[in-house]
């Protein structure tokens, strides 16, 4: 994966989605289409190697998320 600001990973694991997309946008230029992909692939890749680290489960985290 691109490289992304460290940011990111916090952001995620602290339901900070807002954050975390507009971080990779500003990062890597994408569109915000690009940057939904960019945080789905990381979002999964911190689930299988740190699932400790999120607060909420899997259904909590995107409830109320509409994309």
């Amino acid at each position: 994966m691109e490289h992304l600001p460290e940011s990111v990973d916090r952001d995620i694991l602290d339901h900070r989605i807002v954050h975390v997309l507009k971080a990779i946008m500003d990062a890597s230029g994408c569109t915000l289409h690009e940057s939904l992909d960019v945080f789905a692939v990381r979002y999964e890749e911190l689930r299988r190697d740190r699932p400790d680290a999120f607060r909420l489960s899997r259904e909590e985290y995107g409830r109320n998320v509409h994309t």
